[in-house]
C-alpha cells in the first residue's frame, strides 16, 4: 500500500471506532478551540500551525506577527536542524532566480525578553533565537524546540521566550522536517552581509553543487499567514483546517477556498485530485483513492469534535 493510500486508509477507517467516543468528546470540548492567534506556515510536506500565546508573550507576539504580516517570512526557510533539539529558521530567505537567491530576512527592532518559568521550552513549544549574551536581542529567528530543552534553553541568556506552541496535528510535519538529512552549505553563502553558519541545513534532496541549489530542496516556508480566529469561523471551515494539518499528505493545502454548490460546502485539493466536503450533516471525500464514488467520513459532529480538540 502506498503511503498516500495508508494515509487514505487511516483519514477513512479512522470513523470507525472512535464515532461514539469522539460525539461524547465533541460535547465536552465544544468552544474549547484555542483564543489564541494561530499562523500557518506552509510547506511542501505539510502546514506547521503554531498558536500564539499573545496575553503571556504580548511584545514577543506581536514582532512575530509583524514579521508574518509583512510578508518577510514568505520564502524563507529551516537553516538550522539539530536533531533531537531544535528546528531553526526565520532568518534566511531562498528566491529562485533572483540574483543572488539567497538574502537575509531584514531584521527589525529587537524586542525585550519575555521568558517566564511558566511557558519552558518543552518539546513542540516555539521561541525566538537570540544572540548569545545578550537577552534582549530576539528578532526575526525562531525555533521549534524538538524536545524536553528546558533544562538547557531556561537557564540561559536570561532564558528563551516560548511565545506559542505547534498545534498537535502538525507536529508530524515538523517532525518529518527533523528527519531531513544535513548538509554543510556554509559555501553556498554568497553574500557577505550572511556571516551566520549554514553548516547543518536540512534538506530534501542533496544538490549537485551551489548552483543547483534551490527552493525544491529546502525546507522552505513558502507562505506565512495568521488564520482566521476560530470563532469567527463556520464549524465546516473549521474542520478543513484541521483536516489540512492532519492529512497533509492527501489535503495538500496552500489557502485553499471553500466552494459551496447548493447544500453542499467543499474544498478541492488538485495535488491529490481530491474533494472533501460536507452534506446534510456528514463529510465526504471524492477522488482516485474512492475510486470515483463519493465516500462518507463520518459525521459533522465527529469532524468538529477532533478539530476543536486539537484547538482548531
Amino acid at each position: 500500500m502506498s503511503p498516500l493510500n495508508r494515509t487514505f486508509h487511516r483519514f477513512r477507517t479512522f470513523h470507525r471506532f472512535a464515532t461514539a467516543l469522539t460525539l461524547f468528546a465533541a460535547s465536552l470540548v465544544h468552544g474549547h478551540a484555542t483564543a489564541n492567534p494561530v499562523v500557518r506556515m506552509e510547506t511542501a510536506v505539510g502546514p506547521i500551525d503554531i498558536e500564539l500565546y499573545e496575553a503571556a508573550a504580548p511584545r514577543t507576539v506581536a514582532n512575530f506577527l509583524t514579521y508574518v504580516n509583512g510578508g518577510d517570512y514568505n520564502g524563507s526557510f529551516f537553516h538550522r536542524l539539530e536533531k533531537g533539539f531544535v528546528l531553526q529558521g526565520g532568518g534566511l530567505r531562498w528566491v529562485d532566480g533572483a540574483v543572488p537567491p539567497l538574502a537575509a530576512v531584514p531584521a527589525r527592532s529587537a524586542v525585550a525578553n519575555e521568558f517566564s518559568a511558566d511557558r519552558s521550552n518543552t518539546r513542540g513549544t516555539v521561541a525566538m533565537a537570540k544572540v548569545d549574551g545578550n537577552p534582549d536581542s530576539a528578532t526575526n529567528q525562531w525555533f521549534v524546540n524538538l524536545g524536553d530543552n528546558s533544562p538547557n534553553l531556561d537557564r540561559q541568556n536570561g532564558g528563551f521566550t516560548v511565545f506559542g506552541r505547534v498545534l498537535a496535528p502538525s507536529m508530524a510535519v515538523v517532525d518529518g522536517l527533523a528527519q531531513l538529512r544535513l548538509i554543510n552549505a556554509t559555501p553556498c553563502t554568497n553574500v557577505g552581509a550572511l556571516a551566520m553558519a549554514l553548516g547543518k541545513v536540512p534538506m530534501r534532496v542533496a544538490p549537485a553543487n551551489c548552483e543547483a541549489l534551490s527552493s525544491a530542496q529546502l525546507a522552505q516556508v513558502s507562505a506565512a499567514r495568521v488564520l482566521p480566529a476560530p470563532h469567527t469561523l463556520a464549524e465546516t471551515e473549521r474542520v478543513f483546517h484541521y483536516l489540512e494539518a492532519a492529512y497533509p499528505e492527501l489535503l495538500q493545502a496552500a489557502d485553499i477556498a471553500t466552494q459551496s454548490n447548493e447544500d453542499l460546502l467543499f474544498r478541492y485539493y488538485p495535488a491529490t485530485q481530491t474533494y472533501v466536503g460536507f452534506w446534510q450533516g456528514t463529510l465526504y471525500a471524492l477522488g482516485p483513492l474512492t475510486q470515483g464514488e463519493p465516500l462518507p467520513l463520518g459525521s459533522q459532529a465527529h469532524w468538529v469534535g477532533q478539530a476543536q480538540a486539537a484547538g482548531y
